[in-house]
């Protein structure tokens, strides 16, 4: 029971881990294909991420030693199936409690979310339910059957053809009972109103910052282990990648000089493209305005760290001062607006404005 617990936990970790990683262009492909971010997709999302994990680490882990393994070989027979459940039925006591029966309805169980997110999420049929379930547990089986494509010298857990057969039986009944969820809610089609703008507010501000806080973290993180790698293999220097401080330098420049890039060249942080907002109606110059702006949110704050001493310590009080504005400034336009002087609108209203 205890193994099984743990393996619930690695397979959640894993999954928010990738949720994580996706956040920002799921956030981005959720503005323009539905106008918003909701949810109650975006944990149907996570779910499915989850849900991923979960199918590889209950059929897998743990990872048995492999000097203590027993070589087993496959279950071919399709009546197998049918054999269980007449063994079931046949032993005395309730066959409802039978391990045989008991295993049929956990692996129609396993795989009745894909059908669930094959009808939900995708917004296809019982064909590709079907085709879906038969697919992933077929990678599973021959996983098994190849002792992990070749890690053990055989197969330790049986290759079952009736696996197969519940496990897609299980991909069908969870598509089909999906169709309960209204067909507007089905798919990943572009929705009608998905170009229309809509009120700036800011919880959608903060949206934006959360956007802004991952990918500067993802491309520091990149930079930095980029140049961990470049002086410990190339430049051979142990001593410079155990100081740290070039990585550390570099991780803050790059993201930094992005950041400062993207907005002086189109007026939008990464977070501001991904939920749709631009910052505009400065009276400043345009460059200084978003040299300001820019000033006034993570690429700047970080690199003012750069300068170390009292400008490291207010740095990250700005940070703060950052966050506290957002709550206390007009439609959450925080201290970018007011550095810069402008005020925040819907990129789509912006867009038609523009045009006209």
């Amino acid at each position: 029971m205890e193994d099984q617990v743990l393996l619930g936990f690695i397979a959640i970790a894993i999954g928010v881990a990738f949720g994580i990683l996706l956040f920002v262009p799921f956030v981005a492909i959720s503005y323009r294909r539905r106008g918003r971010l909701g949810l109650g997709r975006t944990l149907l999302w996570l779910s499915a991420l989850i849900y991923f994990w979960a199918i590889w680490t209950y059929t897998l882990l743990p990872l048995p030693d492999p000097d203590a393994i027993r070589c087993v070989g496959a279950i071919t027979d399709p009546m197998s199936v049918v054999r269980d459940v007449q063994k079931a039925f046949a032993a005395p006591g309730n066959p409802l409690r039978h391990p045989a029966l008991l295993q049929l309805a956990f692996n129609v169980l396993l795989f009745l979310p894909l059908g669930v997110f094959v009808r939900v999420l995708a917004g296809r049929g019982i064909a590709v339910a079907l085709v879906s379930g038969l697919g992933l547990s077929l990678l599973v089986e021959t996983t098994q059957l190849t002792g992990v494509w070749g890690l053990y010298p055989c197969a330790y857990r049986f290759f079952d053809v009736g696996d197969l057969m519940t496990n897609t039986l299980g991909a069908v009944l969870g598509c089909v009972l999906a169709l309960v969820v209204p067909r507007s809610r089905r798919g990943s089609k572009t929705s009608a109103d998905a170009d229309l703008p809509r009120p700036v507010t800011r919880g959608r501000r903060a949206l934006a910052m959360v956007c802004d806080a991952l990918a500067y973290g993802f491309l520091s993180t990149g930079a930095g282990v980029t140049v961990q790698v470049w002086l410990e293999f190339v430049v051979v220097d142990r001593a410079a990648v155990i100081d740290g401080s070039l990585a550390s330098t570099v991780g803050t420049v790059v993201p930094s000089a992005l950041f400062l890039i993207l907005i002086l060249v189109g007026g939008r942080s990464i977070g501001d493209i991904a939920v749709q907002l631009r910052y505009t109606g400065s009276r400043l110059p345009l460059p200084l305005a978003r040299i300001l702006r820019w000033a006034g949110g993570i690429g700047g704050l970080s690199a003012l760290a750069l300068l170390g001493g009292l400008f490291g310590a207010a740095s990250s009080l700005l940070v703060l001062v950052a966050i506290v504005m957002l709550f206390t400034t007009r439609l959450g336009r925080g201290l970018p607006g007011v550095l810069s002087g402008q005020h925040l609108v819907d990129a789509r209203a912006d867009a038609g404005l523009r045009q006209s």
